[in-house]
């Protein structure tokens, strides 16, 4: 399991970067966004760089995904989201924090999830039809 942070400039970057991730990313969300303060947000990514970012972060979420840090990293990288988005696997010191902080964190207001509840495929065919009653 991996976690992805994402931090931007407002509630709307943020929401379209969460539905890029599902859709053309085609990653799997196992747990609900969770809004994250942005200022520690700028921290963790900072630390995870080793470097110092240029802009600083208004609104930040979290959440984790099914798929391998590196099968994300690599779908991650052909879309173009419209917010800085940021892998964090269990290698890394701040992990731990970042799951304790997730699921103290209340959600993240807006987000819905456009993929359908039923992932099996129904032969509609096969389905016994009942008459009126």
């Amino acid at each position: 399991m991996a976690l992805i942070l994402i931090r931007g400039e407002n509630n709307l970057k943020i929401l379209n970067a969460i539905s890029d991730v599902e859709k053309h990313a085609e990653l799997h969300l196992t747990s609900k966004p969770k809004a994250l303060d942005s200022k520690k947000a700028d921290d963790i990514v900072s630390n995870i760089l080793n470097a110092k970012i240029n802009n600083t972060s208004n609104v930040a979420t979290i959440f984790s995904i099914k798929e391998n840090p590196t099968v994300a990293i690599s779908k991650i990288r052909g879309i173009h989201p419209p917010a800085h988005i940021v892998v964090v696997s269990d290698e890394y010191d701040v992990y731990d924090d970042l799951v304790k902080v997730m699921y103290e964190s209340k959600y993240f207001e807006g987000y819905y999830s456009a993929k359908p509840k039923n992932t099996k495929t129904i032969d509609y065919k096969k389905v016994k039809s009942k008459p009126y009653e």
